[in-house]
């Protein structure tokens, strides 16, 4: 090879490394908009920790939390506040589109923000202390038929909300009438499991990986997940479906994060290539399975397309319960 050849191709190579490094953010943050403890810290803490041990993010993201409206309140700010900001990813959950679809974000709909990836699933459930007298699906509906002022539901948001929506569904098969039931608005699963051990409600609606830990250590028990058959994850075969008890209702809490409206499209870019290569690392899937998701994996156009034929949907469920009009 030529001097000067060598010189151009030292020089190109040079300079590509150099815009990886521009690329990279400096100040990476997630935005887990939710209290500590729940399903959107889960996923921002998944990132933080796969990110680096991948190599693809030279430091840690740090983690910062902003509840409110399950979601509403961090949707807003990313997009009025920070559209442009390429150091920022932000955690949303198949909940956050339900209440897009609702219009419960305010002006802002599903195209207010770049979607990015998702990472993974988990499955909603029904919760309730180790020591309920509720042991299946067909105590708790007898307990409804028989008096729903008596049992206090918590779930993440207020009616309409996805929580609401899952025991809203049973409610519907079993001929009761949704707005009968009695229910406190929390901010997330870390929310729901404090107030279900703390005895201040006596059934959760939440979803899987949120509920976990509190199961292993013998604090909790799922009356049933919303997947189509058992989960054959260590802990969980012995959780009953709600198919399988009568219930023909399927919710899968897909988990990822989306970028603001204006974000360059170069920043865009390294995000995506970051988690394209995180979703394909064998070491992510173990990573991910520790924190009781299960395989769910787009980047770029494809979660787009995704995430707004997953809005149309809610929007014909919406409706179904008269949520909107």
């Amino acid at each position: 090879m030529s001097t000067v050849l060598r010189n151009l191709t030292l020089a190109g190579a040079t300079l590509l490394f150099a815009g990886s490094l521009i690329a990279e953010p400096k100040r990476p943050e997630c935005i887990a908009p939710a209290s500590p403890g729940g399903g959107f810290d889960l996923t921002c803490k998944l990132a933080q920790s796969a990110l680096v041990d991948e190599k693809l993010l030279s430091k840690p993201m740090r983690v910062t939390y902003m509840p409110g409206g399950v979601g509403a309140v961090a949707y807003n700010a990313v997009v009025a506040q920070r559209p442009a900001d390429g150091n920022t990813i932000t955690a949303f959950s198949s909940g956050s589109l339900l209440n897009l679809a609702q219009g419960k974000f305010g002006r802002f709909d599903e195209n207010a923000v770049k979607w990015l990836a998702a990472v993974g699933t988990s499955y909603g459930a029904i919760a309730v202390p180790a020591d309920s007298p509720y042991k299946n699906l067909g105590d708790l509906v007898t307990a409804l038929k028989t008096d729903p002022s008596k049992v206090v539901i918590g779930s993440g948001g207020t009616v309409g909300s996805q929580d609401w929506m899952q025991t809203a569904l049973i409610a519907k098969a079993a001929g009761i009438d949704p707005r009968q039931l009695r229910y406190v608005a929390l901010e997330g699963g870390g929310e729901i499991a404090t107030a279900l051990l703390g005895g201040h409600i006596q059934v959760g609606s939440t979803d899987i990986s949120d509920s976990m830990p509190h199961i292993r250590a013998g604090k909790m028990r799922l009356l049933a997940v919303f997947a189509e058959e058992r989960l054959k994850d260590e802990g969980m075969t012995d959780i009953p479906t709600a198919k399988e008890q009568g219930y023909d209702i399927v919710w899968p809490v897909v988990r990822g994060f989306y970028l603001g409206p204006k974000v360059s499209e170069e920043d865009y870019a390294f995000w995506k290539d970051a988690f394209d290569k995180l979703l394909a690392s064998e070491d992510f899937a173990k990573l991910r399975d520790q924190r009781e998701l299960f395989p769910f994996a787009m980047t770029g156009p494809e979660l787009d397309a995704y995430v707004k034929q997953q809005v149309a949907q809610y929007k014909l469920l919406a409706r179904e319960f008269g949520l909107i009009q």
